[in-house]
């Protein structure tokens, strides 16, 4: 159920406040483009400056604009344990197929309090829980061995690896439990990803390129290797171009030149500077996006 490509989606704003139309025009854009899962909530749909109200209808519209016709993998994760219980308590009564649980940020818990933090959320919930390990934003490193322990809950069905280090990765997969999902958090690694055993990716470029991601992770599941490698090569300068500044601020002023959302940003995340924005357009050009 949760393989392939998944778009970690963008929240659109306008005049300060969720542009609701422009998100249901977003998901239709992704179903229509083949991609495999939406991920609402997450770092790149800016869910650190939504307030709780915001964060919750976002899950509920994104669930209501899928409608069931691709899983919805909501983001409930924060750096307070009861926080993220209740964020992941209101997407699974709101109907998400999973949730996606970040380590907890700037508190930089040990490896036992990270496993007793997603202990505690998975004995409060019964829906499938994802972990998210991405040190360079939450400055905490969860390991292979804590990752295989966490394996061994029922609910906690997989992990989105952002390391961007295949030996842990490799790691992660040998200790834990042969059914446990691998996706890659990290565009760059989506196919070495696939190739050591792993599932698929929460991806940022999928949000203007949903067809390209897509395409290269069913090349690969179908056996084209030939055509997976050249799909990650053609995709190369997409990926490049999403985090010449901080994410999602590439992304969300990509979207604004395709005429898909409004470029806004919350504070403290403002617009691309001058010089990168050339390189973006003319990235954008190339690769025929816009």
């Amino acid at each position: 159920m949760f393989s392939g490509s998944m778009t970690a989606i963008v929240t659109p704003f306008k005049n300060n406040r969720l542009d609701e139309k422009a998100f249901k025009g977003l998901i239709e854009f992704q179903i229509k483009s083949g991609t495999d899962g939406i991920v609402p909530c997450g770092t790149t749909g800016e869910s650190a400056t939504l307030s709780y109200e915001e964060h919750e209808r976002v899950v509920e519209l994104a669930i209501e604009a899928v409608n069931g016709r691709i899983p919805v993998i909501a983001g409930t994760g924060s750096n307070s344990t009861a926080e993220t219980i209740m964020l992941t308590k209101h997407a699974e009564k709101a109907g998400a197929d999973a949730a996606l649980l970040i380590t907890p940020y700037y508190n930089k818990p040990t490896q036992e309090g990270l496993y007793q933090h997603y202990k505690a959320v998975a004995e409060e919930v019964g829906m499938p829980i994802i972990l998210y390990n991405v040190p360079s934003r939450t400055g905490v490193n969860m390991l292979p061995e804590t990752v295989a322990g966490l394996s061994e809950i029922k609910n906690i069905i997989g992990i989105k690896e952002a390391t961007g280090n295949l030996q842990q990765v490799s790691d992660t997969i040998e200790l834990c439990r042969k059914d446990f999902i691998i996706l890659s958090g990290d565009d760059f690694t989506t196919l070495p990803i696939l190739s050591i055993g792993g599932h698929g990716v929460i991806s940022v470029t999928s949000n203007i390129a949903p067809n390209g991601v897509s395409d290269m992770c069913d090349a690969f599941f179908n056996g084209n290797l030939e055509k997976a490698i050249k799909l990650h090569y053609k995709l190369q300068p997409l990926h490049r171009v999403m985090f010449i500044e901080t994410n999602p601020i590439p992304v969300k002023t990509a979207l604004a030149m395709m005429g898909k959302i409004k470029e806004e940003f919350r504070l403290p995340l403002v617009k691309m500077g001058e010089a990168n924005r050339k390189k973006l357009q003319k990235t954008l050009s190339g690769c025929g996006i816009i």
